[in-house]
């Protein structure tokens, strides 16, 4: 009878906290990824076999102040880790972009190449980024916050209205990927791995 109760506290001993580890891992990084496709969460290791295609529609955006002429965050002051008088309110307070893992498909980029949010007077005015683009290559950041990030002594901002939506990424080891942006010149797309949330980027040189 001993023996039978020593292997039923053993079993639960072992059994309760990888239950609970199973819980924890289904509400892990996506929480912010905006819902399931399938039973499939975003994020978690998924990477899209290709970027998004070019918005058919046209901007519905109304910015709730006007845009700035040009985003160059390195060159403004900073304060608490966002660009000074660059933050602009979050237009996905309830769903953030991301990636649904069933067919890659890129949910909050449709609001068409005139949405003020992302223009530039001077559009790639460090250069093109010369390094990997596309599924093939994972690149992990390696330092930063928003303003400036870098991996692979490659150096990127996030666009400031975007800044709200990156709030929950690691700048000291996130997997991200960089796809180019079919809409908003200037711009590339920085996807987190970790999350499958992804973020407008500028290439800083």
């Amino acid at each position: 009878m001993k023996n039978l109760v020593g292997l039923v506290v053993a079993f639960l001993m072992f059994s309760v906290p990888a239950i609970a580890q199973e819980h924890k891992d289904e509400g892990g990084g996506g929480q912010h990824a905006g819902g399931q496709a399938g039973g499939q969460k975003a994020g978690g290791g998924h990477i899209p076999s290709h970027g998004p295609t070019p918005s058919r529609g046209q901007t519905h955006a109304t910015p709730s102040k006007p845009a700035p002429a040009h985003a160059a965050p390195e060159h403004q002051a900073v304060q608490n880790g966002h660009p000074e008088g660059q933050v602009q309110e979050n237009r996905n307070a309830n769903v953030r972009p991301h990636v649904e893992p069933r067919g890659d498909v890129w949910v909050g980029d449709d609001s068409g190449r005139n949405d003020p949010h992302y223009h530039l007077d001077h559009p790639w005015q460090y250069g093109h980024f010369t390094g990997e683009i596309g599924p093939s290559h994972v690149w992990r950041i390696e330092g930063g916050g928003p303003s400036r990030f870098w991996f692979g002594g490659f150096y990127f901002s996030i666009a400031p209205y975007d800044v709200g939506n990156c709030d929950d990424w690691d700048w000291s080891g996130d997997e991200i990927v960089i796809y180019d942006d079919p809409d908003h010149v200037g711009w590339y797309l920085a996807y987190n791995v970790r999350l499958g949330t992804y973020c407008h980027v500028m290439y800083l040189g």
